[in-house]
């Protein structure tokens, strides 16, 4: 255990450093990419004229921005990084690492729209807290755990 915790952060912080955190050009590059990805799935679910560049309207006085943090990639390196730690075969983990970016990239559209409709409703603004911070982000957590689990079960230890 002490091994896969220790193996985890290390591969935590060079996932963040390399891919997230603005330290090389790679890292804008492939998070502007995600955030337009995100951005062209949600364009399917909003309203004409609902989602400009980054921004949502939710009323003509009331937008919810989409920025580099909305974009699923922290809970997607999270996962990869246990992926990463644990033992098992190169070729497993990366088509695990593609099963959960798929993943994400479809739930962490339905959690944004689950915001903004919410939003829209009676309540408004006010509902903006639960509907991001609790639902949303319990929402991604738990599809991180049980890819996680699923990807323990079917592994081959090596």
């Amino acid at each position: 255990m002490k091994h896969f915790t220790l193996k985890y952060f290390l591969f935590l912080g060079l996932l963040f450093g390399l891919l997230y955190a603005p330290l090389l050009p790679l890292a804008g590059y492939l998070n502007t990419l995600q955030t337009e990805l995100i951005l062209y799935g949600l364009s399917h679910f909003l309203e004409a004229g609902q989602l400009e560049g980054i921004d949502i309207w939710i009323t003509p006085h009331y937008k919810i921005i989409i920025t580099q943090a909305c974009n699923g990639m922290i809970p997607l390196l999270f996962l990869y990084a246990s992926y990463l730690a644990y033992p098992a075969p190169w070729y497993y983990k990366l088509r695990w690492m593609g099963i959960g970016y798929v993943s994400f990239l479809v739930v962490n559209i339905g959690r944004i729209v689950l915001v903004v409709r919410a939003v829209e409703r009676e309540g408004g603004q006010g509902n903006f807290y639960w509907s991001h911070d609790l639902v949303g982000n319990l929402l991604l957590m738990g599809v991180g755990l049980l890819l996680f689990v699923r990807f323990i079960q079917r592994a081959r230890v090596y």
